[in-house]
């Protein structure tokens, strides 16, 4: 009889085993979420680890080099990405695949763009008639209106911090031929953006500033200029002139190979997880509209939203 019940546990425990009734819980081994210097990406990663979280996950939260990530992900520093814009970061996160280590996990549902632009407020005072056309930005009257102490005289385009974009905006302004009229600064992070914004409008100028979509600034109104059409390609970079805008595109995310081996559930909900346009310009509003933190933002936007990432967690 005891022979008997032996081999009847060890036929239990086989097919327990291999029909996947009993899985591998998650590894106790934090899960590393990278923030970076933008909104929507900052309050994300409090969703997506308050998410882990809730299914038992220890999380920690690392700043990070956006361009850099990609290669820290490869190798095992930081877990996951879960915002990688492809005109500004397709290549660094192409590259770290090519190596080995990092896997594509997927895309948002969200479409997204990357360009310079103006507050919808610019184009209905005329401050540069002819906008969204690049090609008004040729106009010395409209380039005064631009001009900011720092400027030299000249209309000034905001961008972003250096790191996410190198010279791309400079190169562009030159091959347009509008260096003699424009100058390109760069804002030390999203926040200076935004203030941007605000400080311009008061002061009754004009601004060009580096924006994306989906953002909290498509419920307030934003035009993105339109500079002659993207195309394999043509930027500098990659042997082109220089002139084209950027291109409209994806939003994926990204994880180290072995999240699948050391966290099964996680990386399962990872992978289902989907955002729109709508969810992350709800994120970024949080922050910057009603002034929260980014990690109450973060809670807030989960408690507003259960209903939704819940299922991804089964």
């Amino acid at each position: 009889m005891r022979k008997l019940i032996t081999l009847l546990s060890a036929v239990i425990f086989t097919v327990v085993s291999f029909t996947g009734i009993s899985n591998a819980a998650d590894s106790k081994k934090p899960i590393i979420i990278p923030t970076h210097n933008w909104t929507s990406q900052i309050v994300m990663a409090h969703v997506i680890g308050g998410m882990f979280e809730s299914m038992g996950n220890n999380v920690e939260y690392v700043p990070a080099d956006p361009q850099a990530v990609y290669e820290a992900i490869r190798i095992g520093d930081v877990t996951i990405s879960h915002e990688v814009w492809q005109s500004t970061f397709g290549a660094s996160f192409q590259a770290a695949i090519d190596k080995g280590g990092l896997l594509d996990w997927g895309k948002h549902e969200a479409p997204t763009l990357e360009e310079m632009g103006v507050p919808q407020w610019v184009v209905d005072k005329k401050l540069c008639p002819g906008l969204p056309n690049w090609e008004a930005l040729k106009s010395a009257d409209c380039a005064k209106n631009f001009a900011t102490a720092d400027s030299g005289g000249k209309g000034r385009w905001l961008e972003g911090p250096q790191s996410w974009h190198g010279t791309l905006m400079q190169d562009r302004v030159d091959a347009l031929g509008l260096g003699d009229l424009w100058t390109v600064k760069y804002a030390g992070g999203s926040a200076a953006l935004w203030a941007e914004l605000v400080t311009a409008k008061k002061e009754g100028r004009g601004t060009v500033i580096f924006n994306w979509t989906p953002n909290f600034t498509d419920a307030d109104g934003f035009v993105f200029i339109e500079f002659p059409p993207h195309k394999a390609g043509c930027r500098i970079a990659d042997g082109g002139d220089g002139k084209c805008g950027s291109p409209k595109g994806w939003l994926k995310k990204a994880i180290n190979a072995d999240f699948v081996k050391t966290h099964p559930d996680a990386a399962s909900a990872f992978k289902k997880l989907s955002f729109t346009a709508a969810h992350i310009g709800q994120m970024a509003s949080l922050v910057d509209i009603d002034g929260m933190t980014t990690e109450d933002a973060g809670k807030k936007w989960l408690a507003d939203n259960k209903s939704l990432w819940e299922k991804w967690t089964k």
